[in-house]
């Protein structure tokens, strides 16, 4: 079976064309939310952290 580059390509935008894009709202809203999580996931860490820092400095006594 010989690979044609243009019955390829037509596949391709065929493929393409069923694909539903979100809307530059949808796009935006999701970027924020993304943001916010990264946010309060580094926020949650850097809490848990401080506190696993601080009991093991009691534990050992530093």
């Amino acid at each position: 079976m010989a690979f044609s580059p243009f019955k390829f390509l037509q596949e391709v935008r065929s493929e393409t064309a069923k694909v539903t894009w979100p809307t530059r709202r949808e796009t935006s809203i999701t970027t924020i939310m993304v943001f916010v999580m990264v946010a309060l996931t580094s926020i949650f860490f850097f809490a848990a952290d401080q506190v696993i820092s601080v009991l093991i400095r009691l534990l050992l006594g530093v």
